[in-house]
């Protein structure tokens, strides 16, 4: 390419139009002033022989390079609509041609390319366009069916979608009809109210179905908008959506929250919404609702023994004839894990409800077999009556729940009918857990100590700590049966065990800091403190803390947590403390059922003849023959032996011809507050 003169630069820089040259081997060779101020490029600078097709959109660069391409198989310019970008990195639309220059033999001299702005152009072309498509094909191409609808309920127009789905002929469909009646009438109501509420210029809104022969229902969500005309309604759009999908998964979904996945029965969800409902209906009509809950025996072991499989089997035969033993006015539902509920409506009394109950807990009969193995489980059921036993929802399964906890309690298995002590027990239960935690809140625990005596010369050689506590609305100090249901709670237990604890050593403590020769001291330990495996590291601490020596410290348990559920922490907890030194008293001995022959494996230093055996022996040989066996017994296998409950000098004496040498009870001292146990050590 023959250099361009200075005169023809100025001639090109002065054109509006944007000129890129190349030289005959494609190189870029110049761009005029119009294209270097579009795209940013200098003379000399970096992107000086930068091609035109750098500079082409994407979507645009294939054709604009075939076209470049071809320049060299034929004379003709080629055209090009394309965007190219400009020096901010914006693209614009160019028209383009593109062109070469050849010589007298036809050898390519110079290649090029001119631009010129469409951009304006091109987008209004583009509005245009898509205003006839709106205007024209828009209903057709839409999925939705969209209707013109007249004022009279009659359809004006509909598209293609909207009569496919109510069955119309697609092609020169005749309107005229009316709209509703193409509809089930299941939906006429709604669809009437959309339309009047249109025709008064409002917007209204319907869930609508069709239905065509051979195909599923579809359902569709119905938006009508008024037509005005200045203040007239001349007919409403009405565009409809198909919400078949979204009605089916919503339902699968209701399904999913509605029932039990395992058992297919109603969650306890819907269960609740369901009672509801039901004793709503029963209020009207003045009926009475049976509620039974059923609560699986024993469904733990089953999980333990044979696995989650065989449980998640019992479940699944237990709840199918459960369904199928009930009768017509009844319904049932797992709450959760091996709980159901069995609600009764229209019961005419209590024996209606017990035969029902009665049946459900034969389903249990049947033997129900896994993998070849007997699933052995038992049923235990709570019934409760509306309105006789509670007058809501949550009050009746409260008043079933607790005939249930009742019928637990005992020996499991049967059928328990709500009544009005078990309320009371529970009322109590409740109280008494409450007055414990404000107990516990505000550290109302004052021990008192009563004396453990030598019975021939009354001399005093250690204490018994006694849990009491001060009522905050009397000051009267009571006793631990006041809050008996606390001990049968490890966190109140163990809470109100410490709190004791911290008392009764501190006492020590400061009797040892005040130069004084404390005797020693015995505490008490519910048995729920054993129920886990740290009882006595906790205790050791303790002392450690108080730096209260053991010698001075004994542990007093009931004998029958020797022989219970988890007696192996109870038994691992004792000898550790024993051979740290703290001596161990067994309460309460006799009452419990201990074996004698497995005595001598106990970790204990001392038995506690129960107060029960020293009232009765005045009064029965056999009871005193027992007293004194115990009193032999100890010191054959060196135990200590103390009787409790001394109240009179006719039992001190019968202990004492009986061999007996240490006793504890009012006869000696009633129990002392701490300032009476120093009078008595100082």
């Amino acid at each position: 390419m023959t250099p361009l003169r200075d005169d023809a630069r100025e001639i090109l820089d002065s054109l509006p139009l944007m000129i890129w040259m190349a030289k005959d081997d494609g190189a870029a060779a110049y761009g005029n002033r119009s294209w270097r101020d579009y795209t940013g490029m200098k003379h000399d600078g970096p992107r000086s022989n930068e091609s035109w097709l750098e500079r082409v959109h994407p979507d645009e660069y294939s054709a604009a390079l075939s076209l470049w391409s071809g320049l060299r198989k034929t004379d003709t310019p080629y055209e090009l609509e394309c965007r190219l970008r400009d020096r901010s990195g914006e693209y614009r639309w160019f028209f383009a041609v593109l062109m070469e220059q050849r010589d007298e033999d036809g050898a390519i001299k110079a290649r090029y390319a001119t631009f010129m702005d469409t951009h304006a152009r091109v987008l209004r072309d583009a509005a245009r366009s898509n205003s006839m498509l709106a205007q024209g094909s828009m209903l057709d191409a839409s999925i939705d069916c969209i209707k013109i609808i007249e004022t009279d309920g009659s359809l004006r127009h509909m598209n293609k979608s909207g009569c496919t789905a109510l069955g119309l002929p697609e092609e020169n469909p005749q309107f005229g009809m009316k709209w509703l009646p193409l509809l089930p009438r299941d939906v006429h109501r709604r669809g009437q109210r959309a339309l009047e509420a249109a025709r008064k210029g409002k917007k209204a809104r319907f869930a609508g179905l069709s239905v065509l022969p051979g195909q599923r229902p579809q359902h569709w969500d119905n938006i009508l908008t008024p037509m005005k005309n200045g203040a007239d309604t001349t007919g409403s759009l009405c565009v409809s959506r198909n919400v078949t999908a979204q009605r089916q998964a919503e339902n699968r979904l209701r399904i999913a929250s509605e029932i039990d996945a395992l058992t297919g029965l109603t969650n306890r969800r819907t269960f609740n919404i369901r009672l509801a409902k039901t004793l709503a209906k029963a209020l009207e009509k003045e009926a009475s609702i049976g509620l039974m809950l059923i609560d699986l025996d024993h469904f733990k072991h089953v999980n333990d023994t044979l696995g989650h499989a065989a449980g998640d089997h019992l479940l699944r035969i237990l709840a199918r004839r459960l369904k199928s033993c009930l009768p017509e006015n009844g319904f049932v539902a797992r709450l959760g894990s091996d709980e159901f509920a069995v609600v009764l409506s229209d019961i005419g009394n209590e024996d209606d409800l017990i035969r029902t109950a009665k049946r459900v807990h034969r389903q249990m009969d049947a033997p129900i077999t896994y993998g070849g193995m007997a699933i052995n489980c038992g049923m235990s059921i709570g019934c409760a009556i509306f309105p006789r036993d509670a007058g809501d929802a949550s009050s009746l399964m409260k008043s079933a729940d607790t005939a249930l906890e009742d019928l637990k309690t005992g020996d499991r298995g049967g059928i328990r009918l709500f009544d009005t002590p078990m309320a009371e027990a529970v009322e109590r239960k409740l109280s008494q857990l409450s007055t414990a935690r404000q107990i516990i809140r505000d550290r109302l625990i004052e021990p008192r100590y009563q004396p453990k005596v030598r019975l021939k010369d009354r001399s005093i050689f250690g204490f018994e700590a006694l849990m009491r506590w001060r009522s905050p609305e009397t000051g009267e100090l009571r006793e631990p049966g006041a809050v008996a249901e606390a001990f049968n709670d490890y966190e109140l237990a163990t809470q109100i065990a410490d709190i004791m604890q911290d008392k009764v050593l501190e006492a020590i403590a400061s009797w040892l800091e005040r130069g004084l020769h404390p005797l020693p001291v015995s505490i008490n330990a519910a048995p729920v403190e054993f129920l886990r495996n740290d009882f006595a590291e906790r205790f050791l601490d303790k002392m450690e803390r108080f730096q209260v020596p053991h010698f001075l410290v004994e542990i007093e348990i009931a004998e029958h947590v020797l022989v219970e559920r988890g007696a192996e922490f109870v038994t691992r907890a004792l000898r550790l403390l024993k051979n740290a030194g703290v001596r161990i008293a067994l309460d309460d001995f006799g009452t419990g059922h201990s074996s004698l022959a497995r005595l001598t494996e106990y970790p204990v230093d001392c038995l506690k003849i129960d107060r029960s055996f020293v009232d009765g022996m005045l009064n029965e040989t056999s009871t005193l023959a027992v007293v004194e066996t115990i009193v032999k017994l100890g010191p054959s296998l060196s135990l200590d032996v103390v009787a409790e409950g001394i109240e009179d000098e006719q039992q001190r004496d019968i202990l004492v011809r009986a061999g007996l040498t240490l006793g504890q009870g009012f006869l000696f001292s009633e129990a002392l507050d701490g300032e009476r146990v120093v009078e008595i050590i100082s």
